[in-house]
């Protein structure tokens, strides 16, 4: 099996049906994204959605965002989901390694990421691929 991690430009019709597939595996919350929606992730500047396909078919995405702020460019993995049916496989590696190496070529000084303890799996891939567990606490304002 071969995992090819691409930078989605374009939105095509197996892209949307990815998502249709990969969202809900990410979030029970999460709006379903149409051709328009993806369209603007795609365009938004700083953002890289990655796609990987194993036999052509979309079975894994992460969003890379990269900024600037005061203190140099940054970098930060959001939102990555491996089709069930495809963990296990090096897919979630092939993309965080894509997004660490795109990061790097831009300049950013640090990559950043945030994942829950009840994702084991995730957490034992993101130490192993170099990721160290900062003591930070991460704070949300919910209007």
């Amino acid at each position: 099996m071969s995992v090819e991690v691409e930078v989605v430009r374009n939105v095509t019709a197996d892209l949307v049906e990815a998502f249709d597939r990969l969202l809900p595996q990410l979030s029970r919350n999460a709006a379903p994204l149409d051709a328009d929606a993806l369209a603007r992730l795609i365009e938004w500047d700083g953002n890289h959605l990655l796609a990987a396909r194993v036999d052509r078919r979309i079975l894994g995405v992460l969003t890379l965002v990269m900024f600037p702020i005061p203190t140099g460019l940054r970098a930060w993995i959001e939102d990555v989901v491996v089709d069930e049916a495809g963990r296990g496989q090096g897919i979630g590696a092939a993309l965080t390694t894509e997004a660490i190496r795109l990061a790097q070529v831009a300049g950013a000084r640090t990559v950043d990421l945030t994942s829950r303890p009840s994702r084991q799996a995730a957490n034992r891939l993101y130490e192993r691929l170099g990721f160290q567990l900062r003591d930070s606490k991460v704070y949300r304002y919910a209007p």
